[in-house]
């Protein structure tokens, strides 16, 4: 494709509702490119997780620029990649690859992405003690972003209690011993009870998974609550936990400051994130 002209993708299941190709192309219009974005979604496909290396060579071999991924795939891509970022590597995810000739590249903007949006929405928060719901893809991202922004303490719960034992070690090795820890979610209570906040890393609040992450008793006003998922922008745990009192945070900063490190990682042009936060803002009071 011609420099200035660029086809890249979504690679994920239950995908349908994403603003992704409308952040993307927005912005690309406004840059003078050729941008298409397009949804292959592996629910309406019929194609189980297993196989996301077959769309990651298809779509190579199709000409594409490059991929996002996202839930389930984030670490399934894994294998099929040439190459890692060293921080890809670090948290063994995967959420944007970059074709560069015969390569496959796999980058991680979650991190970067969780981070500037938490800077942004929730400057003064306490993080002494944070319990995280979630040790998937998204997880490990959102993981490593809090403990690099000081968190103290790191709880993982997952519904799969070895891999969040197996997170909260990784983390510890990376960032020094104490600093993560993980625990059964029948203890879920305890833990939220002590906490200053609460970040929900889960797909529970989706479209596609609609629901709350754990029982709505357990949030209090003490606590304040950070979403991954952005659509709907207002998940039933947001909604709740501001009624609640709770200082809450949305997936929508995340979602617009990952897409921005994808979109520089895909054009090499730099995207404007102020004007890509309106676009999300007004997307979402149109849907």
């Amino acid at each position: 494709m011609s420099p200035d002209s660029y086809l890249v993708g979504l690679v994920g299941s239950g995908i349908a509702p994403s603003l992704s190709p409308a952040l993307h192309e927005r912005e690309a219009d406004r840059q003078g490119l050729r941008y298409l974005y397009r949804l292959i979604d592996i629910a309406a496909l019929g194609v189980p997780p297993e196989r996301t290396g077959e769309l990651v060579r298809s779509a190579r071999a199709m000409g594409y620029d490059g991929l996002n991924i996202t839930h389930p795939c984030k670490q399934q891509v894994l294998a099929h990649l040439d190459a890692l970022s060293p921080q890809a590597e670090a948290l063994g995810a995967v959420n944007t690859v970059v074709f560069e000739g015969d390569r496959a590249i796999g980058h991680n903007t979650d991190v970067t992405g969780f981070a500037a949006s938490f800077a942004r929405g929730l400057p003064d928060a306490p993080l002494e003690r944070v319990v995280q719901l979630g040790a998937g893809g998204a997880g490990a991202a959102v993981a490593h972003a809090l403990l690099g922004l000081g968190a103290g303490r790191l709880t993982v719960l997952d519904a799969v209690p070895e891999r969040a034992a197996a997170l909260a070690a990784s983390l510890d090795r990376h960032f020094g011993p104490g600093r993560a820890a993980s625990a059964d979610l029948l203890d879920i209570a305890d833990r939220t009870a002590g906490a200053d906040g609460l970040v929900n890393a889960t797909p529970i609040g989706m479209a596609a998974h609609p629901g709350m992450p754990l029982p709505a008793d357990l949030l209090h006003p003490g606590l304040w609550v950070a979403e991954v998922v952005y659509r709907p922008l207002e998940t039933a745990l947001v909604r709740t936990a501001r009624l609640l009192g709770c200082p809450t945070l949305d997936g929508g900063g995340m979602a617009v400051y990952q897409a921005a490190d994808s979109f520089r990682l895909f054009t090499g042009r730099e995207p404007d994130t102020a004007r890509m936060l309106a676009d999300i803002a007004a997307l979402t009071s149109a849907r």
